[in-house]
């Protein structure tokens, strides 16, 4: 294996299963991470927060490199399954190709803004955050074509013009990113993807349904609880 980077770099970690491996592939380049996490009125906030300090933690990334911010006025506008009360999460209906209501209006640009924002401040140079494209529900910002055009505007708009959004797992089928996390030896007991409670994931909103196939395909049992385990071959 090549030998490590020392230049920090900054990993958004939800907490969840992409995140996770994206923060552990990060961790096989960079000798130093920074960890970014966003509150912003999630339905399973308070888990998701366990995850990422637990993530954090696996990982040895110091308190002082560890930012939490709370844009909660992405609960306050609404919109989204995962974040207005007023709209239940869905259960899983197999793949389609609208756009589903757990969509958090242009959420990934607030996310890496904010990360852009404090890469400039503590130096790094690359931004790392586990934006899947063909396993996942459909989200507009999780497309590459996106991020290309993200990174163009990062480009024109910082100080120095050399910050880049890297998207490592962006073209992997959760199968694959669920083998990468056995692979690596990333804590897969430490990450959750339930979009509809915090207690125990509910093993049928499209989350966990995406991920429990994966875990299905891979042939292998996922670690973390589950109201309920469909067969989603």
């Amino acid at each position: 294996m090549s030998e490590k980077s020392n230049e920090l770099a900054v990993v958004l970690v939800s907490g969840g299963m992409d995140s996770l491996v994206t923060a552990a592939m990060a961790n096989e380049k960079h000798q130093r991470m920074a960890f970014l996490h966003l509150n912003y009125g999630q339905k399973t906030q308070d888990r998701e927060l366990k995850c990422f300090n637990e993530i954090a933690d696996h990982y040895n990334v110091p308190k002082s490199l560890r930012k939490i911010i709370d844009i909660s006025f992405l609960s306050q506008i609404g919109g989204s399954s995962l974040t207005d009360d007023s709209i239940d999460v869905k259960d899983y209906k197999g793949d389609s190709e609208e756009i589903p209501d757990s969509y958090v209006p242009f959420r990934n640009t607030h996310i890496v803004a904010m990360a852009v924002s404090w890469s400039e401040v503590v130096g790094a140079k690359k931004i790392y955050i586990g934006a899947v494209y063909e396993d996942s529900s459909g989200y507009p910002d999780c497309r590459p074509s996106y991020y290309q055009a993200l990174n163009n505007l990062i480009k024109e708009g910082t100080k120095d013009g050399d910050i880049e959004v890297v998207t490592p797992v962006i073209h992997m089928k959760k199968e694959e990113i669920v083998k990468k996390a056995i692979s690596l030896q990333a804590p897969l007991s430490s990450s959750y993807s339930c979009y509809a409670r915090g207690d125990k994931a509910c093993g049928i909103c499209d989350s966990c349904a995406l991920r429990l196939r994966g875990f299905q395909i891979a042939g292998l049992e996922d670690p973390i609880e589950y109201d309920q385990r469909p067969n989603y071959l």
